[in-house]
């Protein structure tokens, strides 16, 4: 796939175009006749990407959390989880793939997973519709987590969506009810729960497979209520002034963590989990394991007082 870069990334997209000239004149020039300069070259691309991610704002942080190469669902289960099998369906009526999940090994645990899957292409986002979930949806959500209350198995879950369907088909089906229903489960789990917002977590869409005991966050994702597009057409009746809300609803990770709404940032590679996937999925799956650990000796009891503690901090503490 060819690289895609955001618009604070064009002196970087520049300056990778000059490697990729001088790398086909090398293969004429003969072997090593401009490595001295693509090397060059190359050290000061890495320079300016980390320069650039160093000071992103809320705005560039929400084109990040968004960038079409960042890694999905899909791949932080082809690289963490090991004898997956998808199980489909809400048992109502139909199976929704935004929603993906299942059972797999976790680093030999039994786990279940599932998420917000967005697609890559068109042709899979078509399919996920681009991550945005219909009831029945959630209501699988909510059977996979009975089903692991029921075999006592930790449920992680990876947050990517820019929120619920809002189509006149979901409504009639039950929309805000399914979130809520969802949202319930996983408050009320008996078992260990871990969610990682590794995107977009838009509103209760994210929040119906984010009431976990440790929520945790990607270094450039954002959560949200509304998305920043949203937030200025309410606001100030132009879309134009997103960024204007982006930097007001305090949506980085930066800003979650001191609000106490998420619990840990996982950090990115210079140049965001997109530039170096696997380096971001293994972090993640690094991270997501001291926390499942540090659960592992809890009953079902503090296991959801925990969470229900936790939940009810949120709001009631200002910022320090």
């Amino acid at each position: 796939m060819a690289a895609h870069y955001l618009d604070f990334e064009r002196p970087i997209a520049d300056l990778e175009s000059k490697i990729e000239e001088l790398s086909k004149l090398s293969e004429t020039a003969g072997p090593g006749a401009f490595d001295l300069e693509i090397q060059a070259l190359r050290d000061r691309a890495q320079e300016l990407r980390k320069e650039a991610y160093a000071n992103l704002d809320a705005w560039q942080k929400t084109m990040v959390a968004r960038h079409p190469q960042r890694p999905h669902l899909r791949d932080y289960v082809a690289g963490l989880i090991d004898e997956f099998v998808e199980l489909r369906g809400d048992r109502k009526f139909a199976d929704d793939q935004a929603i993906v999940g299942g059972l797999g090994r976790f680093r030999g645990q039994p786990v279940v997973v599932m998420g917000h899957e967005k697609g890559h292409d068109t042709t899979t986002r078509l399919k996920h519709n681009f991550g945005m979930a219909r009831p029945e949806g959630y209501r699988k959500a909510v059977r996979l987590m009975d089903m692991a209350e029921r075999f006592s198995l930790p449920v992680i879950t990876f947050v990517d969506t820019a929120g619920a369907y809002p189509g006149l088909g979901a409504e009639e089906r039950g929309q805000a009810e399914a979130i809520a229903r969802s949202t319930e489960r996983c408050l009320t789990l008996g078992v260990p729960m871990v969610a990682t917002i590794v995107g977009e977590g838009g509103s209760g869409g994210a929040i119906a497979l984010a009431g976990a005991n440790r929520v945790l966050i990607l270094e450039h994702s954002i959560y949200s209520v509304i998305s920043p597009e949203g937030a200025a057409s309410i606001l100030w009746r132009d879309g134009a002034r997103a960024k204007d809300a982006a930097t007001n609803m305090r949506i980085t990770a930066q800003d979650l963590i001191k609000l106490g709404i998420v619990d840990r940032i996982v950090d990115e590679p210079a140049g965001g989990a997109h530039s170096n996937s696997e380096v971001a999925i293994q972090a993640v799956g690094d991270a997501v394991e001291e926390e499942l650990k540090a659960m592992a000796h809890m009953s079902a009891e503090q296991l959801r007082k925990q969470r229900s503690d936790r939940f009810y901090a949120i709001g009631r503490a200002g910022l320090q």
